[in-house]
């Protein structure tokens, strides 16, 4: 007769102290009577349950040192803290039910449309941790290369909405905002945020980190403030200022997409439908109900060209329309990085320097929020664009933007000072020129290699804009780290790529 959990002997749980990010992963000694008894092997999948009979599935791997003794099962500290563990715990393993839903990713692999309840098994699955990453991989792996469509990409944004949290204000209107990424340094979310909640809106905003990009929204306001609120402070912070400006993955709005958003990073993908998804599930669930999306166009930008950033509007609009979204598509130029700085805290001294009306803030980023922040309050306050920028501006200039901002900061847990990397490196003018191509691509890899965004203070700064005439030696850009080891990195990426950003009218010789 075979043994249930529950009548064979459990094994005890050990700590191990051991960061698989994410993913719950056990750890078992070869000699281990349970991998005998249950046939298991590395990477197998298991079923962990508890003495409070509380169930996890995790990744197993097979130690062949003296590490655990047969008795023990040694814990990620991902999958010990999800069970609340205790020394000693006795500890059950098991074969898991099979997955069904598999079957439906490997449907969607060989290209057939899925319906409703299809995508709801598959997202019930992955935020109710019965995927690893390789079914992650695989899943998201289907949904790339435009292999959904608008009604799939509808599907699976309700999916995503319904596993987790949602928050309803009770108001008409909410308002919120998201840009598709692929501009380095296109910070305008913060000071969006504050001309807006500054004059009356109501902006619950929750933003991601970094998924291929040097710094995310979450990451930039880290180095000024709290942002892992929970739900309940999330409402205190808006009930009180308006607005917040928070990590979205600290509250369970739309959980699978964090756990999606973890392996797109790894595979450096983001594809259309699963951006679409990511971003309007994430505004449905905040309770937002008016919604604007800026999509930045260039040559080196995520959207390459009109047509492009036309198609991808598109669907944004239909898939917005069948949800019962207010969505308006804002263009705008993605020929060049915006502001100076790439990466977190860079990032963060740039929208300081806006706010707070510097002389020497960054005109370029000063002008996108108007543009963006003048476009929301038109569609939600019944004028004109023109009015609406006249607004903005005003409400940025007379100082209550930044009042609001700082009053943000200070419900979220104050406002702290950005940091300053230690390690710097110059990129010089060789000779006389004016700036005539900046790469935005080859720039964002060169702030990854310098350690941004794990390392907050480390990241490119630019100080050479398209159409600039500089002369020889004038620095083009700086690379900052935090180590010295990253800086030489990024360094000798940079020594590839010279052609990041390139001169034209130069002299004929190049200066010593």
């Amino acid at each position: 007769m075979m043994l249930t959990p529950e009548r064979m002997a459990p094994l005890k749980a050990r700590r191990l102290g051991i960061d698989t990010h994410h993913e719950p992963t056990l750890y078992l000694p070869a000699q281990s009577h349970v991998c005998r008894s249950e046939g298991f092997e590395s990477l197998s999948r298991v079923l962990v349950t508890t003495h409070q009979n509380q169930h996890l599935i995790a990744s197993l791997n097979i130690i062949t040192s003296d590490l655990l003794s047969e008795e023990e099962v040694g814990f990620s500290e991902s999958a010990w803290l999800r069970l609340r563990l205790e020394h000693n715990d006795p500890i059950w393993l098991s074969h898991p039910k099979p997955v069904q839903s598999l079957s439906y990713v490997r449907a969607k692999v060989y290209g057939h449309e899925l319906t409703d309840l299809q995508f709801q098994s598959i997202i019930n699955d992955i935020v109710d941790g019965r995927y690893a990453d390789v079914h992650l991989a695989a899943f998201i792996t289907a949904c790339g290369d435009d292999s959904l469509n608008d009604n799939e990409i509808t599907s699976l944004t309700q999916a995503m909405v319904k596993s987790g949290s949602t928050v309803d204000w009770k108001l008409p209107m909410v308002v919120d905002k998201h840009c598709v990424g692929g501009l380095p340094g296109n910070r305008t979310t913060p000071i969006v945020v504050s001309i807006l909640t500054a004059c009356g809106l109501t902006v619950p905003k929750t933003s991601s980190r970094a998924i291929t990009s040097p710094a995310g929204t979450a990451d930039t306001m880290e180095t000024l403030t709290e942002v892992s609120l929970t739900l309940e402070q999330m409402r205190q912070v808006v009930g009180a200022e308006g607005g917040c400006l928070a990590w979205g993955g600290s509250m369970r709005l739309s959980p699978a997409d964090d756990m999606l958003i973890q392996v797109e990073r790894a595979l450096d993908i983001d594809s259309e439908g699963q951006l679409i998804a990511s971003v309007l599930s994430k505004k449905i669930a905040a309770g937002a109900t008016h919604v604007l999306i800026d999509i930045p166009v260039g040559p080196t930008a995520k959207v390459r060209s009109q047509e492009a950033g036309e198609r991808l509007a598109e669907s944004f609009q239909a898939v917005a329309e069948n949800l019962g979204l207010t969505l308006k598509i804002l263009f705008t130029d993605g020929s060049q990085p915006v502001g100076r700085g790439i990466g977190p805290a860079l990032e963060a001294h740039d929208l300081l320097a806006v706010m707070q009306n510097h002389a020497d803030a960054p005109l370029d980023l000063r002008e996108r929020a108007i543009s963006v922040a003048g476009a929301m309050l038109a569609m939600v306050k019944g004028i004109s664009v023109e009015e609406g920028v006249v607004l903005a501006e005003e409400t940025l200039d007379n100082g209550s933007a930044w009042d609001k901002f700082r009053a943000i900061c200070l419900a979220q847990g104050g406002l702290k000072v950005p940091p300053v990397a230690p390690y710097r490196y110059a990129m010089v003018a060789d000779r006389d020129g004016i700036v005539d191509r900046i790469d935005n691509r080859i720039l964002a890899k060169i702030a990854k290699l310098a350690g941004a965004p794990a390392d907050p203070a480390a990241g490119v700064e630019i100080c050479a804009k398209l159409g600039d005439r500089v002369a020889c030696q004038d620095v083009l850009m700086m690379i900052h780290a935090e180590n010295a080891g990253e800086l030489n990195y990024a360094v000798e990426y940079l020594n590839d790529h010279l052609e990041v950003i390139e001169l034209t009218d130069s002299s004929e010789e190049a200066c010593a």
